[in-house]
């Protein structure tokens, strides 16, 4: 079999942890597999790159940006290929460039557009491990860039759909995909497998097992995709396509995402053309606009409200505040204290009264809800920061989500 394995920050934290890692490519190896591995900078790394640029000023370029916080998985990439060969396996490191990962020039935020297989393939031929730094990758111009946050989730996905792998595998420091935040929720369960829908709303709803832009890449390419822990051997969790049996599971998840923020833009002229006018640049500058609710006014005008990543707040803020002059608009607001709630399961889809329910939940408790969104598997609600660990201990409850499935016909 051809594995794509990926090691985050904190399996890669040091030295010792990098060897429990080569201990755990030698077995795979042993056992006839070829194997390529991609891991994150240790632990702590990025931010102390971030930081020593931000002392130097707040708003450093990113070209350069990237190219150092790049440096990260070259670091990790490099030691455990030495770890591996110390230890009498053929290995190689590889870092973005010379895959070549050809991404977008979206610095800090690029997107791949292209993956090269020949190199990687020559060496796997040879009886090597691949080891490849994740989270960077080269634009056509030879600028090192990098994929945002979780991007060697991206990564490793993107190879393992080039390579056409026969099983990728996330390694970090949770067992799998569970119904809620173990942390937050201590009766949350581990699911045994999950769609590539499901785990896609999650991601997007602030799930931090899987970056959502490779959930999106493996549901593209049908890539089987596995989460595990690093530290035991556990059963981990398995994405997959959608059967019978996930579409009868009413709810799979609870999800929280703290960074947002929300921007409100009130009395725009009510008329064609202005939403473009406010949403243009801010898509032109990177920002991900998330959920948007848009009020008509009797005096023929509207209000706009939407949200935004809180780590672009104040750029977001910027490029609203010019518009808003422009268009005569009468004000703009901030809010950075949010937080995003939300329900998942493919079980919505044919199955009424789990927005009621919701809803009476987060009201029984006391909690207002001030922005809603929904799709067809996923119910979100922005709510005040501070409820959010009692919103998801809440819903959790409800939906009986920490003893066993959820069925559709329990509802009934």
């Amino acid at each position: 079999m051809l594995i794509v394995q990926k090691y985050g920050g904190t399996s890669v934290a040091n030295l010792e942890r990098i060897k429990n890692v080569a201990s755990r490519i030698a077995k795979y190896k042993d056992e006839g597999h070829d194997l390529v591995v991609v891991v994150s900078a240790m632990a702590g790394e990025t931010d102390r790159l971030i930081n020593l640029a931000r002392q130097i000023t707040e708003n450093p370029p990113l070209r350069e940006l990237d190219l150092l916080v790049s440096t990260g998985e070259q670091v990790s990439s490099a030691l455990l290929s030495i770890t591996l060969q110390s230890m009498g396996y053929p290995a190689i490191a590889l870092l973005g460039f010379q895959v070549p990962i050809y991404t977008t020039e979206l610095f800090t935020k690029a997107k791949i557009k292209e993956v090269g297989k020949k190199k990687i393939k020559e060496e796997l031929s040879r009886g090597k491990i691949v080891v490849v730094a994740g989270f960077q990758g080269i634009t056509e111009s030879g600028d090192i860039t990098t994929l945002g946050r979780g991007g060697s989730d991206t990564t490793a996905v993107a190879l393992a759909a080039a390579l056409k792998a026969d099983l990728c595998e996330i390694y970090t420091d949770v067992e799998g995909v569970y119904t809620a935040d173990p942390r937050i929720v201590p009766q949350a369960r581990k699911l045994k497998k999950i769609s590539y829908e499901e785990m896609l709303e999650m991601a997007s709803a602030g799930a931090k097992v899987l970056e959502m832009r490779s959930v999106e890449l493996a549901m593209i390419y049908k890539v089987p995709l596995v989460v595990r822990s690093s530290f035991n051997n556990a059963e981990g969790t398995l994405i997959t396509e959608e059967d019978e049996e996930m579409e009868k599971v009413l709810v799979s998840g609870v999800t929280y995402n703290r960074n947002e923020a929300r921007i409100s833009v009130y009395g725009v002229p009510d008329r064609p053309g202005l939403a473009a006018k406010l949403f243009g640049p801010i898509g032109e500058a990177g920002i991900i606009v998330d959920m948007i609710i848009q009020t008509a006014r009797p005096e023929g005008i509207a209000d706009m409200t939407f949200t935004v990543p809180k780590t672009d707040f104040r750029k977001a803020m910027e490029i609203v505040k010019n518009i808003a002059r422009e268009i005569k608009a009468e004000k703009v607001e901030g809010d950075e204290n949010i937080a995003k709630v939300s329900i998942i399961g493919a079980g919505m889809k044919t199955h009424p009264g789990v927005a009621k329910k919701m809803f009476e939940t987060l009201a029984r408790h006391g909690i207002n809800i001030m922005m809603i969104s929904t799709s067809e598997i996923k119910i979100s609600c922005v709510i005040e920061e501070k409820y959010t660990e009692l919103a998801v201990r809440a819903l959790h409850e409800a939906f009986n989500l920490g003893e066993a499935p959820f069925f559709v016909e329990e509802e009934r």
